[in-house]
């Protein structure tokens, strides 16, 4: 194996935790391993790594985590990693350890850390995890699949005693400042109005005609949907509390929170995760540098970090426009 023998690389899970990342951790050691290189776990993310709470992975460490919600390294905001001094420490420690690289799996705020290392002469490979689906340079992130899942089971059962009471139900869902969850729970779910951060048209009086006007013709249950990014900090329960007064239908507000987060990973986020933790290792051996892995027209690529996180997503309108077509 030679030079192979003697890579090491370090791997972490920062920020939210998503359904799945268990088994990206299960892919880069084992793809690591079978390879020849050593791999280095630090716990709750850029906290464990500024403060060199290290641990050796190998193959008995990753055993039966696959099925398994949450992270096994565990994960921490790091206040400290925002601030230069704090990314000065992480990218000392991966200088010491002379790591080749260092795998992030995380969202957005987790991979800009990881920017700033590369910055300081880390090399950093990312992974898409984070359930918001909220990166517009990958068709796809981990934990997605399970998080629109569980909120689907939720969706059915509050459906089941809100039509037997002839009530509005109105359910907050996670996505941060995306409505990927909303839209795809909305279609899926049989929601009659969805709300999400990039479409401020559809407003509290929008909602209210149409709760009306789906009455009069003969709907007994109206569900709504509101995407965390419109409806944090109590206004979910206030835009309830609106709509029977303006109605006089009874009205819940249900807010399912980080229930979404958690439970065994889908089979779609599985093998998601083990492509993309594999995909990681692959590139490290070919000697490339600063990549985001990616999963992009049906194929997993590895791209420029910078150039990944630099990108913009576009609001694609068309989900919200099916969703009204099949809501009548």
């Amino acid at each position: 194996m030679g030079q192979q023998e003697q890579l090491k690389i370090g791997l972490i899970t920062s920020g939210g935790d998503a359904p799945g990342m268990n088994a990206a951790i299960r892919a880069v050691v084992r793809t690591a391993v079978f390879h020849g290189i050593k791999v280095y776990g630090f716990k709750r993310g850029y906290e464990g790594l500024i403060h060199t709470d290290i641990m050796e992975m190998n193959n008995k460490s990753v055993s039966d985590i696959i099925y398994r919600g949450g992270t096994m390294l565990l994960t921490a905001r790091c206040a400290e990693m925002m601030t230069p001094e704090g990314q000065e420490k992480a990218a000392n420690v991966c200088k010491i350890l002379n790591l080749d690289a260092l795998i992030v799996i995380g969202g957005d705020g987790s991979l800009h850390g990881g920017l700033a290392l590369t910055e300081r002469g880390v090399n950093v490979i990312g992974l898409a995890g984070t359930i918001d689906l909220d990166l517009p340079c990958t068709d796809y992130t981990i934990g997605f699949d399970t998080a629109v899942n569980t909120v689907m089971d939720a969706i059915t059962k509050i459906r089941d005693t809100s039509t037997s009471h002839e009530r509005c139900s109105v359910v907050e869902v996670m996505g941060r400042n995306a409505g990927y969850i909303a839209l795809w729970c909305g279609i899926s779910g049989g929601a009659e109005e969805v709300l999400v951060p990039e479409d401020l048209t559809v407003d509290e009086t929008s909602v209210i005609e149409q709760i009306i006007k789906n009455r009069s013709s003969g709907k007994n249950h109206n569900l709504i949907i509101v995407a965390e990014g419109r409806g944090s900090k109590g206004k979910t329960e206030e835009f309830a509390k609106t709509i029977e007064k303006a109605t006089g239908i009874e009205t819940r507000a249900t807010i399912l929170g980080h229930l979404q987060r958690g439970g065994s990973p889908t089979a779609v986020d599985r093998m998601h995760a083990a492509m993309m933790g594999h995909k990681a290792v692959e590139t490290i051996l070919k000697g490339e540098r600063n990549k985001m892995v990616i999963y992009k027209n049906a194929k997993y690529e590895a791209i420029d970090l910078a150039e990944a996180l630099a990108a913009k997503r576009e609001y694609d309108p068309s989900y919200y426009e099916i969703m009204k077509i099949l809501s009548v």
